[in-house]
């Protein structure tokens, strides 16, 4: 899979996108936005997505009582998280500014996502 064109696609979908990564196989690949500094360090982010990976398999054990898990969102102080599936463990992370719409930025890059693994 062409994670680095994955994550071109979607920094460039939003303009409210801070940070785009996909982590699959322990490897991350990563584009932030132009002027933007990072909140997070390389490793602090892989921890924090190996953490992710581990949430999104419990997430998985419910599935058939509440249905498949399509995205997973938080909201800090300073940014969202949102953490989408992507191929078998891996997961795509991005991070928005406060005033972004969450709603159709997720609604964008899981078509992106869908583009890319034919789910």
């Amino acid at each position: 899979m062409q994670y680095e064109k994955i994550c071109d696609e979607i920094l460039n979908c939003d303009k409210k996108i801070r940070y785009v990564a996909v982590y699959d196989y322990g490897e991350l690949y990563e584009k932030m936005k132009t002027g933007i500094q990072s909140y997070l360090t390389r490793e602090e982010t892989e921890i924090s997505l190996s953490q992710a990976i581990y949430r999104w398999s419990t997430r998985k054990k419910t599935l058939t009582k509440i249905g498949k898990p399509i995205f997973a969102m938080a909201k800090y102080e300073k940014v969202y998280r949102v953490t989408i599936p992507i191929s078998g463990t891996g997961l795509i992370l991005i991070s928005t500014e406060l005033d972004a719409n969450v709603d159709v930025i997720v609604e964008k890059v899981l078509k992106i996502q869908s583009k890319h693994t034919g789910n």
